[in-house]
């Protein structure tokens, strides 16, 4: 890493993420964006460890290497039973990887959560569901870490181990008891208690003042996840999350303020340019354009306001419940003025594409009048009448009936090229868009709207967003000229709310080409205030705080 007059800098660090070359949420894209930037800077001793959840299996985000560390390799294997593969991840940077096979500490799980108990007083007895899982993946990488640099590491080299989530809290706490000379830090994306208040529909904000962590850990039975998650966080060197509104969450429910927010940035590397750009626009807004037309037997031209949402199925947390109602506000709204197709990317418990669709879709040149049987979904999905957001289209009466200005087209599944009706993945889809919505209830950072501004399209978003509460604290900040709303929102304004995205899309209907051209440059303007050239100075500064508090401890 570039020496610095001030910053205690790293000669080796390690990030241990079950998102490791495994494809799950947002804390993917957290690294998977930052590695290119961080690996620059140390220059190949950036080593993150995830689980070999792959096995047997070809990991397309993988490539093993057998000449990486074999000498290493071989003593951790024969001397210290580690099942281990070592490699690059295929991600920006190609940064090294260590894959770790969990499920052989499975038989020590009992042994290793008494010492867990015996030296942090760390709950583990009320553990259920991924809990086992995780903290399995954790003791293993802690083990990895330890064997690695024993055979690997000088004692005069300084080295960082950085724990994303409680799932790997336990790593961070082995490699505390073990080597106190690596120093630790911990970096919470969502308290595990915070976010399940949200989700049990109980009103966070507005009496957040008046919850306690350990208490409602109890209440809603996740005493094991807040006790590793709360004790990791006290314990490392340096706790880190990731914007002021999670800091605040930390503060109350954790008991410790985070020593250091590291806000997630983004690689515009994966936005096309120029001609590519435009190609890839236009092919995907023909892709959704004639989506729309095989699935309503309406036909749709390019004049359409192409609007949509996505993200992890949580249907309150991710304001997917103000997004729906704030469609049917403007379904009725005299004052729309051009038909608007919404699309809700949210992957449900798919069973199959909807053959009948890839028959329409497949048939190029062929126009249809008539509309299929429920006209707003590509998929079949496994729980076609309990599925919340098909309940809440028919609840509010929109099901792209004829009349409709508003058409919703829900699309169930992971967008990776292979959904068998789109055939594009996500970030190629997103650019046929003219708007986002991401009208979040809980969102500790919010990649969504700020992947949408980097691919030029203009996006509301919440100031119960991290991302979103950023936006707001920029200077010349103005709103949906400069490419992003911020909508004010707490427990008790979801009407207002609502309102607020149904009148921001009327106004932007209302913009002229050039007006929405500006507007799309701005958006990606401004999304270059967040890239991990900027951001990645706070984690310089993470690691300098916990370099210099693991020296004192040495000392």
């Amino acid at each position: 890493m570039t020496k610095s007059k001030t910053l205690v800098t790293p000669d080796y660090v390690f990030q241990a993420s079950w998102e490791v070359c495994n494809k799950v949420g947002g804390i993917y894209t957290v690294l998977s964006t930052h590695a290119k930037t961080l690996n620059e800077q140390l220059n190949d001793k950036l080593i993150y460890i995830g689980p070999d959840v792959w096995k047997d299996k070809e990991n397309p985000l993988f490539s093993e290497s057998n000449n990486l560390f074999a000498d290493w390799k071989n003593h951790a294997t024969k001397s210290e039973s580690l099942q281990i593969r070592i490699g690059r991840w295929n991600i920006p940077g190609n940064p090294m990887a260590i894959l770790v096979d969990f499920v052989p500490f499975y038989t020590q799980k009992n042994e290793i959560y008494t010492e867990l108990w015996n030296q942090y007083k760390v709950d583990s007895l009320h553990a259920y569901g991924d809990y086992d899982e995780a903290s399995m993946f954790a003791y293993a990488a802690g083990r990895v870490v330890e064997s690695f640099y024993k055979y690997n590491i000088k004692k005069t080299e300084k080295v960082v181990f950085h724990a994303h989530e409680w799932m790997t809290g336990l790593a961070a706490l082995y490699i505390k008891s073990k080597l106190p000379q690596i120093a630790t830090v911990f970096t919470t994306h969502a308290t595990s208690i915070g976010r399940s208040i949200a989700s049990n529909n109980k009103p966070l904000y507005d009496y957040f003042t008046g919850y306690n962590g350990d208490q409602m850990a109890v209440e809603l039975n996740m005493q094991s996840k807040h006790s590793i998650e709360k004790t990791t966080a006290h314990e490392v060197d340096c706790f880190t999350t990731v914007s002021k509104i999670t800091n605040r969450e930390c503060k109350q429910l954790l008991e410790k303020e985070a020593d250091e927010i590291l806000m997630n940035g983004f690689e515009n590397g994966f936005v096309p340019k120029a001609s590519a750009y435009t190609y890839r626009r236009n092919r995907a807004r023909l892709n959704l354009l004639r989506l729309a037309s095989c699935l309503t037997g309406e036909e749709f031209d390019n004049s359409a306001l192409l609007i949509g949402t996505s993200g992890r199925y949580e249907f309150k947390n991710k304001g997917l419940d103000i997004f729906i109602d704030s469609l049917r506000r403007l379904n009725n709204d005299g004052r729309l003025n051009k038909p608007v197709l919404a699309f809700i990317e949210v992957p449900a418990w798919v069973n199959m594409p909807r053959e009948d669709v890839q028959r329409r879709i497949q048939e190029k040149s062929k126009k249809y009048s008539t509309p299929l049987e429920q006209p707003y979904i590509t998929h079949w999905l496994n729980n076609m009448n309990e599925d919340v957001i098909l309940n809440k289209l028919k609840e509010i009466g929109l099901e792209n009936k004829p009349e409709d200005k508003v058409k919703v087209i829900f699309v169930p599944c992971y967008l990776d090229g292979n959904d068998g009706i789109l055939n594009l993945p996500y970030y190629d889809l997103i650019l046929g868009l003219d708007l986002t919505v991401y009208p979040s209830y809980y969102e500790p950072w919010g990649y969504t709207p700020l992947e949408s501004m980097a691919f030029h399209v203009p996006t509301i978003t919440t100031d119960l967003a991290g991302f979103g509460l950023w936006v707001k604290e920029q200077e010349k900040y103005h709103g949906i000229k400069d490419g992003v709303v911020v909508l004010h929102r707490t427990d008790s304004n979801y009407i207002e709310v609502a309102e607020e995205i149904k009148n921001t899309v009327i106004d932007f209907t209302n913009c002229s080409d050039g007006e929405i051209k500006a507007i799309r440059r701005r958006a990606a303007n401004f999304s270059e205030k967040a890239l991990w050239s900027t951001f990645i100075k706070a984690y310089n500064k993470a690691y300098d705080v916990a370099l210099k508090h693991a020296a004192t401890r040495k000392a």
